[in-house]
């Protein structure tokens, strides 16, 4: 080897450690094939070439790349899709037998590397596709060099054809055993990123199906609030867009990678899995007085009781004054007709109270505590309360169902929830997700939980994913303590929320600007929830001075 060609393979050497070093850090996988056949060709002066993937399952092999720079033709990767006018290739026949005719095949069949120097001289494979090709494009197919690329297993992932080494003298010519060993040793480096490439995919789908396995589990469990879950990331994924997108200057600083929406995104399907742990008969209290059923039937029995009692004092009544052959007195029967209303009037408090979807005035209480001073007859003769001492107190409750003690339960779901996500060993790009996760049920006054955070101390996507969740929550079809809201209710109380300072200002103004809500509601919310909306009276708003006020 002369001086000339040493200098020539040393720096064919360099060129090919770079291209590794440049594989290993692409990150599109459509990209990523364009390169590998691109440094190849430009490695071994292939004037075309085609980078086929294998399917191992259906045996087929598929073009991934074609390119051809004397017909400037360039179909895949980051160019035009290759489309039908490219068919798959069999590796077996129809018959069962190796498809050995075709080089590509042969390849893949035999595990080896061939390299032809003329296909219209050689013997042993089907070339009359490729004169056919030429015949319609004046092109001369002739010389080919076909690699095939392994995985860490030894299974082959792909192969690199070249055609047509083009000389110095502008003229094909045939690749040399340094063309060979240069397109091999590039398609053994190719060969690990796209492995590498297809193990962080495989990885990053049973991480995405593992989450969404402990959604369902929650969906399972919760047929009312299990929907939850899922609804919850498309509100906060199009909050951060708009986010990202919006002009405002106090969110102008925030900026979304693809990184940062795949982190957002999961702390958001993740945001109440501690909620596995949450009894349902808690989770879905429908009525106050639910337990592990709900306890309104029995009042309703003591009532129906008394309502008995009533009826057969009346009774007695008619009795004793035919007996005694005189009239029935009226003060009495008056009596047990106004103690029969005031019983099913109490009752119907009960009912009306039970539902937890009408904030609870003092004097129902009053009346709900002067119920329970009443008495009844059980079965066996022995007086009882009209009312228990824990049914008072749940019946009590001012708002939704659940009472204090509950509520703490409840509140619980996000102490485990850190607890396992702070347990999971994330990566690097998804280290935030506890923080984005556990923040969604704080206040911006520090009066949340579970930690009791302020704004200063909460991300943006911490807050985001608590405006997604509180809005998911409130106009959801599946509640069953409650109907669900319009867009126009809803937002209003939202407002009323960031005046009270429990949701983040600026991004309940971006929310209403970017009008995230639409864009919610056209994936979620039934027509009829979707009325109009008075944006310039809608609280929480008025110091932001919004740039679009209009519905």
């Amino acid at each position: 080897m002369n001086q000339a060609a040493g200098d020539n393979e040393l720096m064919r050497i360099r060129q090919l450690n770079e291209v590794g070093i440049a594989l290993s850090s692409e990150r599109n996988h459509d990209a990523l094939l364009e390169r590998i056949l691109t440094s190849a060709r430009n490695l071994t002066q292939a004037d075309a070439g085609t980078l086929y993937t294998v399917d191992a399952e259906k045996q087929q092999l598929s073009f991934a790349i074609v390119q051809n720079a004397t017909l400037d033709a360039y179909f895949g990767g980051l160019s035009e899709p290759v489309g039908e006018q490219f068919p798959t290739i069999e590796l077996y026949q129809e018959d069962g037998s190796p498809n050995q005719h075709l080089v590509v095949a042969y390849t893949v069949l035999n595990d080896c590397t061939v390299n032809i120097e003329d296909a219209y001289t050689a013997e042993g494979f089907d070339f009359s596709g490729t004169h056919r090709f030429d015949q319609k494009s004046g092109y001369r197919s002739r010389a080919f060099l076909t690699v095939p690329m392994h995985n860490h297993d030894g299974d082959i992932v792909a192969v690199l054809q070249l055609l047509n080494k083009r000389t110095a003298q502008g003229i094909d010519g045939a690749f040399s055993q340094s063309d060979q060993h240069i397109a091999e040793s590039l398609a053994s480096q190719a060969a690990v990123a796209i492995t590498n490439q297809r193990l962080i995919a495989e990885m990053q789908a049973l991480f995405d199906s593992f989450i969404r396995v402990i959604a369902n589990a929650i969906d399972t469990k919760s047929g009312y609030t299990g929907a939850h879950c899922r609804r919850v990331p498309t509100a906060t994924l199009l909050l951060a867009e708009a986010t990202h997108r919006s002009t405002r200057p106090e969110v102008a600083h925030f900026n979304l990678s693809d990184d940062d929406r795949y982190e957002i995104k999961t702390a958001a399907w993740l945001h109440d899995c501690g909620k596995i742990v949450t009894p349902p008969h808690i989770m879905d209290k429908a009525t106050k007085l639910e337990g592990l059923f709900d306890r309104l039937s029995l009042i309703e029995t003591r009532f129906a009781a008394k309502l008995q009692s009533l009826e057969a004092a009346k009774l007695r009544a008619e009795l004793d004054a035919y007996r005694n052959d005189e009239p029935v007195s009226d003060a009495k029967l008056d009596a047990i007709a106004a103690e029969r209303q005031a019983l099913q009037d109490s009752l119907a408090l009960i009912r009306r109270s039970n539902t937890g979807r009408e904030f609870m005035e003092d004097a129902d209480i009053e009346r709900l505590h002067a119920i329970a001073q009443q008495t009844w007859e059980d079965v066996n003769g022995d007086t009882q309360p009209l009312l228990t001492k824990d049914e008072l107190e749940n019946l009590c409750i001012r708002r939704g169902t659940l009472n204090p003690a509950e509520r703490k339960v409840i509140e619980g779901h996000m102490t485990a929830t850190l607890e396992m996500l702070e347990e999971l060993p994330f990566p690097k790009h998804l280290q935030r997700v506890p923080e984005y996760a556990g923040g969604h049920h704080e206040r911006m006054d520090g009066a949340g939980y579970p930690k009791g955070l302020t704004r200063e101390q909460l991300s943006l996507p911490a807050r985001m994913m608590g405006i997604a969740d509180v809005f998911e929550a409130l106009t959801a079809p599946d509640r069953p303590y409650k109907a669900p809201m319009k867009l126009s209710q809803a937002l209003s109380i939202m407002g009323q929320m960031v005046e009270d300072n429990h949701l983040d200002p600026d991004l309940f103004a971006v929310f209403v600007e970017e009008k995230v809500y639409l864009d919610y509601a056209r994936q979620h919310l039934a027509e009829d929830q979707c009325d109009h909306i008075d944006i310039a009276s809608l609280p929480g708003l008025q110091a932001r001075s919004p740039n679009n006020v209009s519905s």
